[in-house]
């Protein structure tokens, strides 16, 4: 058996519910009920339309679109800046504007993010996590020149 198709005011329902409507908005928008009808009832009337099989599986599809399209839009802007930032390192753009204008873009689209968790589920000593970010800075740090010799200790990395 073929799938029920949607009435336009169904159709308008489940847009609206999709858009970021309530249902009972929904419902007064696309169903236009009479000033008389109480808000209890639209709940109702809305809630029923909003259960119908049919109802609710064009709401998921019309939200699951929306979804692909902001994640092709996101795809698109990290393009975008991606690609102005290489040509202004290429020596191609250089106003300050445009420039200040890709980072922010490309901020927003997340292509800045650098977050690292690290989990790794030991307690270790405080002297030991020291030492060991004194080794990982030292090898960092092997081809820079330290002209004044500073190193960093245990004692200096500790949190007061």
């Amino acid at each position: 058996m073929a799938p029920k198709k949607l009435t336009p005011k169904q159709l308008h329902f489940a847009r609206c519910v999709a858009s970021g409507q309530t249902q009972a908005d929904a419902y007064r928008e696309a169903y236009s009920p009479r000033g008389s009808t109480t808000a209890a009832s639209i709940h109702t009337l809305a809630s029923r339309v909003a259960g119908r099989v049919e109802v609710r599986a064009r709401v998921d599809a019309l939200l699951a679109a929306r979804e692909r399209a902001v994640a092709a839009s996101a795809v698109t802007d990290r393009q975008k800046v991606t690609e102005h930032l290489r040509d202004a390192l290429a020596g191609g753009e250089t106003d300050p504007l445009r420039l200040r204008a890709a980072e922010l873009l490309g901020r927003s689209a997340g292509l800045f993010v650098a977050e690292m968790n690290v989990t790794t589920g030991t307690q270790r000593d405080p002297t030991e996590v020291a030492a060991a970010i004194q080794q990982r800075l030292a090898q960092l740090t092997r081809d820079d020149d330290d002209p004044a010799g500073d190193t960093l200790d245990a004692e200096s990395l500790k949190v007061h």
